[in-house]
C-alpha cells in the first residue's frame, strides 16, 4: 500500500492535481519519485505552478476543463 499525500485528488477521475511552487524547492527527487509510483496504480497527474494558481485561476480551470473532457472523450 501506498502513503503517499498529494495537493489534491479526484477519486472519481484517478488525478491528482500538484501545485509547485516556493514550498517545493528541494522536493524536486521525491515529487518525481512519487508521482512515478503513484502513476503505475493509474493516477494521472496535472501540475500547476504556484503563481498560475494565485494569478491566472481562470487559466488552471480551463486545463482541467480540457483534460476532464478529453478523458470522457
Amino acid at each position: 500500500m501506498l502513503d503517499f499525500i498529494v495537493d489534491f485528488y479526484c477519486h472519481e477521475l484517478g488525478l491528482a492535481i500538484e501545485v509547485d511552487g516556493c514550498s517545493h524547492n528541494d522536493n524536486y527527487d521525491y515529487d518525481d519519485q512519487r508521482q512515478h509510483e503513484l502513476q503505475q496504480y493509474g493516477i494521472s497527474f496535472i501540475r500547476f505552478d504556484d503563481l498560475e494558481v494565485k494569478k491566472d485561476m481562470p487559466s488552471v480551470l480551463r486545463t482541467l476543463e480540457g483534460w476532464i473532457l478529453d478523458k470522457k472523450g
